[in-house]
């Protein structure tokens, strides 16, 4: 009851993708919702790139406290945003957005805070200032994983992609410290790296493998693929047999949800055992 007697409606937040199907955001949100009692929803809501800037502006007038914000739509709803973090304006994009007065939008990235909280609750003894980091790809999940280990202080990010141009976009963009690598040459850059990350799609389930030996990668290495279907990809199973700790992606994706369900229902949930099985069995 709200303090003239009206009953208070229930608090609501959403994510916003396209396709948004395979998303595991709304079995996320409602495990943490039923665990706390808090009278709200978590809704899907897919959106065509072309509608987002409209959807937008209508979302708080529906009650709407905020949204996620996955695939396409990162780097666009930074753009679209009133306001902006820090984080979210040095990483380029934003996944977590929030409502404010007069449908006013603030812009967040919680994808760097996701990945190092999950690298330190699965190797509590891992340290990025350790050595070099290898990271492969250059998208929108490579920049935030970039920012992460240059905030923790790894000394230098060999960067791996496809395509050069991206990674030498993405080296001009965060400076000295990152070093575009020829994708042919990763396996070479591997030597005496301390961690490595994979965040491209390759390895992902319905797609192609990822096709890199691991000989020169030392075995006191911390292995993470951000990939989560499946759980233990081919990377992760093969850096385990080689002598290396191994952090999945799903974890990323649970630590990254604490800040915005924080913000739009009044609540700071945990991330454990009991979530990550609700999100499994999702």
């Amino acid at each position: 009851m709200t303090g003239n007697g009206k009953i208070a409606q229930p608090l609501v937040a959403g994510v916003i993708g396209d396709p948004v199907g395979q998303s595991r955001s709304p079995v996320l949100h409602a495990h943490w919702l039923g665990r706390y009692g808090i009278r709200g929803h978590y809704v899907p809501l897919e959106v065509r790139p072309a509608d987002l800037a409209e959807v937008l502006r209508i979302l708080p007038k529906m009650g709407f406290r905020g949204v996620n914000v996955t695939l396409p739509h990162k780097e666009a709803a930074l753009r679209l945003a009133d306001t902006a973090s820090d984080r979210a304006a040095l990483i380029g994009a934003a996944n977590t957005l929030t409502f404010h007065g007069e449908g006013r939008i603030h812009a967040d990235n919680t994808d760097a805070y996701g990945f190092l909280a999950n690298m330190r609750q699965t190797v509590p003894s891992w340290d990025a200032t350790a050595g070099p980091a290898v990271v492969l790809g250059a998208g929108g999940a490579a920049r935030a994983v970039i920012h992460a280990l240059l905030d923790a202080g790894a000394p230098e990010i060999r960067l791996a992609n496809r395509t050069r141009a991206r990674a030498e976009l993405l080296a001009e963009h965060f400076g000295a410290r990152v070093h575009p690598v020829e994708w042919i040459e990763a396996e070479r850059a591997l030597e005496g790296a301390a961690t490595l990350v994979n965040t491209t799609s390759l390895g992902m389930k319905g797609k192609p493998p990822l096709r890199l030996r691991l000989e020169a990668l030392p075995k006191s290495a911390v292995v993470a693929d951000i990939v989560y279907t499946p759980l233990m990809t081919d990377l992760l199973i093969r850096a385990e047999a080689h002598g290396c700790r191994v952090v999945d992606g799903l974890g990323m994706l649970l630590h990254q949800a604490v800040p915005g369900f924080e913000s739009w229902f009044g609540r700071r949930p945990e991330v454990d055992g009991d979530l990550r099985k609700a999100v499994l069995a999702g």
